[in-house]
């Protein structure tokens, strides 16, 4: 198994388990404070809480910083970060949880979608099935009737939310080798400090000191962490593949509605978690091992007691590809 692949998909994986946790604690502090402003104070404590994280590394460890030419990417990553959380904050506050956990897992669709239409990133037929095991476990895991189905507002709010975050995904994957630090730093303070300026402008008042603190350490965890971690996986096994492990995400918030609410595991949770580690076996084996050989042939020339002789070497070497604009890897 190659190594640093491997840590990938642990990143990814723990990006899910992170990100997890925020829908059903949002939801309590949407109880509390407005919908944008809660968006904002969610990346503002992304932004603080890595940016400590940062003073305290050294600087080999900060990794190459965004450079003029990273511009249009991070632009679209702050503005698309800006418009994603709100509208997501939004549709919680005005649909059900069944219908926010199904449609917000189109983001996993519509970042693999993008990256292969738009940025050209390479999607295998295992990835193809992978997704499609995702998509379907998650929509089983969601499912609750026909109301669940329902567009309303609230819901349209939500698949927004997905499709915003499906091209941010992208923008920050075009950028994931630089300094993630750097990038997580720039999402939480701009987007939070853009989405506050909108809070206020709307008229939605900061809320109680004790809810400010919890929504800036939920920000840290939930949002902070779990960004550091899914560009660190990006970087190395591309938009599409990270997306598709967190997916993980919504199995992980049932798990810990069970623990801490004492909801029972129904029998179309554990249907869906079967699917879901069927669609994630193909992720990962993808992941692993996307790679097939080249064989070429050398014309190679001796000088023998005076005489050149041409001698044909031929031999094949693994190819591995990791996604568009990134290192190829050959072993001879």
């Amino acid at each position: 198994m190659d190594n640093k692949k491997a840590i990938a998909i642990g990143y990814a994986i723990a990006a899910a388990a992170f990100y997890a946790i925020s829908t059903p604690i949002s939801k309590m502090l949407l109880d509390h404070a407005g919908p944008t402003m809660l968006a904002a104070l969610l990346y503002l404590g992304a932004g603080i809480g890595i940016g400590f994280i940062f003073l305290l590394k050294d600087k080999e460890q900060k990794g190459d910083m965004l450079t003029r030419s990273d511009l249009p990417y991070t632009a679209g990553m702050i503005a698309l970060d800006i418009a994603a959380p709100i509208l997501l904050m939004n549709g919680v506050a005005r649909t059900a949880a069944a219908n926010v956990s199904l449609l917000n897992n189109f983001e996993i669709v519509a970042t693999a979608l993008i990256a292969f239409f738009i940025f050209r990133e390479k999607i295998s037929k295992r990835m193809w099935w992978a997704l499609f095991f995702i998509t379907l476990s998650s929509i089983m895991l969601s499912f609750e009737g026909t109301e669940s189905l329902k567009f309303s507002t609230g819901s349209l709010m939500v698949l927004g939310a997905a499709v915003c975050w499906g091209f941010e995904n992208n923008c920050t994957k075009m950028i994931s080798s630089k300094s993630t630090y750097e990038i997580v730093i720039l999402k939480g303070m701009c987007s939070g400090l853009g989405s506050l300026c909108i809070a206020l402008i709307i008229g939605e008042k900061i809320p109680a000191l004790p809810v400010v603190a919890i929504a800036l350490a939920l920000g840290f965890v939930a949002y902070g962490l779990s960004i550091f971690m899914y560009i660190r996986a990006q970087s190395e096994i591309g938009a599409a593949k990270t997306s598709a492990f967190y997916a993980l995400a919504p199995f992980i918030g049932a798990l810990v509605s069970f623990l801490l609410l004492h909801e029972a595991l129904s029998q179309q949770y554990l249907l869906g978690l079967l699917i879901m580690i069927l669609g994630s076996a193909f992720a990962i084996v993808d992941t692993l091992k996307y790679r097939h050989s080249h064989i070429h042939s050398h014309t190679v020339y001796h000088m023998r007691k005076g005489v050149i002789e041409k001698e044909v070497i031929t031999h094949e070497h693994e190819h591995s590809h990791i996604g568009p604009g990134l290192a190829h890897h050959h072993s001879h």
